[in-house]
């Protein structure tokens, strides 16, 4: 009974955060869902989905970040239409927003609509991000029953979305994504504004056995560095191994031809792109540049 009243108090000051959320235009949203429901959409991420990070430079050091979001695994599989369910909703939710303060820019991100942490974004000339689930037995469901008893940890989503309003470069930003405890582990995956500033951040809850992965070590690309939902140490689950595929058509596509067009046609090759895609987004750094493509994979397609 005691934990069901914090989980509502939680819940209620969940609420009022909302309210205060985009001038209260959130209203909206939390007529339609309800708020329990949306405090678990706003949660899900920090529990279970899949996802691909890429950050590349070209021959002259130009910095790109690229990546597909998988999302409503286990949710619902339509055995008619071959289709996840969530997947399908999610899809035509997503919008770009330009995150600004006295009408001046701050970052740009791609979001599901009712969402207000920040998954993939671009803070022009400083640093662009994405982040991707990491599959632990010490997850996101531990992270939530010790949030709920001693309020310890940061949400992902939303500890990043404070820090893209904050950092003032790359360094502070990867400072912060490698020192804050979270509620779930994670990947963050930063890319700067200089040559080979690319690099994955593996992380645990804890502050603890953080391990970075930069783009210049050999285990890498060398001119980029890939993260699916996976250890880069470790092989990936043999049912789900978009890291290879991706990795091979990475070099096929070769540095030269680093840019939007060649990183969307690794996105869109299957089982990079599968039924859980939602969209791949495209980042540029110095320009601030943000595209975002809403992706269907198209029978023959795996699940995920």
């Amino acid at each position: 009974m005691e934990k069901r009243k914090e989980i509502g108090g939680i819940i209620s000051e969940f609420k009022k955060f909302l309210l205060n959320f985009g001038d209260g235009k959130i209203f909206t949203i939390i007529e339609k869902l309800g708020v329990g429901d949306l405090f678990t959409y706003n949660i899900f991420y920090e529990l279970f989905t899949v996802c691909t990070s890429i950050v590349s430079q070209d021959v002259n050091g130009k910095m790109y970040h690229a990546r597909n979001l998988d999302f409503g695994l286990f949710l619902g599989w339509d055995v008619k239409n071959r289709t996840w369910e969530l997947t399908e909703v999610l899809r035509p939710a997503i919008i770009n927003v330009d995150w600004q303060r006295d009408g001046q820019t701050v970052f740009r991100s791609v979001q599901y609509a009712g969402y207000i942490g920040v998954l993939t974004a671009v803070k022009k000339g400083v640093f662009t991000y994405s982040m991707n689930e990491r599959f632990r037995l010490d997850g996101g469901y531990m992270g939530i029953l010790e949030y709920i008893q001693d309020h310890k940890g940061s949400w992902m989503s939303l500890m990043a979305r404070d820090t893209l309003e904050t950092a003032k470069s790359f360094e502070e930003a990867f400072n912060t994504f490698s020192n804050t405890q979270l509620i779930a582990p994670g990947y963050f995956i930063l890319g700067g504004t200089k040559p080979d500033q690319g690099v994955v951040i593996t992380r645990n809850r804890e502050v603890n056995g953080t391990d970075v992965w930069p783009m210049t070590d050999k285990t890498a690309g060398g001119w980029y560095v890939l993260e699916t939902n996976y250890d880069h140490w470790k092989a990936p689950l043999f049912l789900d191994d978009r890291r290879g595929p991706a990795n091979k058509c990475m070099q096929h596509m070769g540095q030269e031809n680093v840019g939007f067009p060649g990183l969307f046609n690794v996105l869109s090759s299957k089982p990079v792109l599968n039924k859980l895609t939602t969209y791949a987004a495209l980042m540029q750094v110095d320009s601030g540049t943000l595209e975002t493509w809403l992706q269907y994979c198209p029978d023959p397609c795996e699940p995920f």
